[in-house]
């Protein structure tokens, strides 16, 4: 089982930068794809980034032009650098993996708090 370590979040005033950093760890193989997901109170977890061993990247709408997301394949680790943020990014954010393009998103770890608020 792989096991994943989110850190970076914090308190950030809109129109701000925070650089979320993420560590997996456990049982690997193979990763495929890295991606960070985020979930806000009241919501959904949704998707925020994904990127494949390839390096292709996609992003959810919200955040396309302000958010970028990394990855070194040899430490099994991602990032993902917020700019320009806005008070509705504030949510807790999460890293996952998975291990090929046919298998689904692994366990999920603590995650860090992002808040956006003057």
């Amino acid at each position: 089982q792989v096991q994943f370590v989110e850190s970076g979040g914090g308190l950030v005033q809109p129109g701000g930068s925070l650089r979320l950093s993420c560590a997996a760890s456990g049982s690997i193989f193979s990763i495929y794809a890295m991606g960070w997901f985020r979930q806000a109170p009241g919501k959904q977890r949704e998707l925020v980034a994904v990127i494949t061993d390839g390096g292709t990247t996609n992003y959810a709408d919200s955040v396309k032009g302000r958010f970028s997301i990394s990855r070194d394949i040899i430490k099994n680790t991602v990032s993902l650098q917020m700019n320009s943020l806005k008070p509705e990014d504030t949510a807790v954010y999460y890293c996952n993996a998975r291990g090929t393009r046919f298998d689904g998103w692994g366990s999920w770890g603590q995650g860090t708090q992002v808040t956006v608020s003057s």
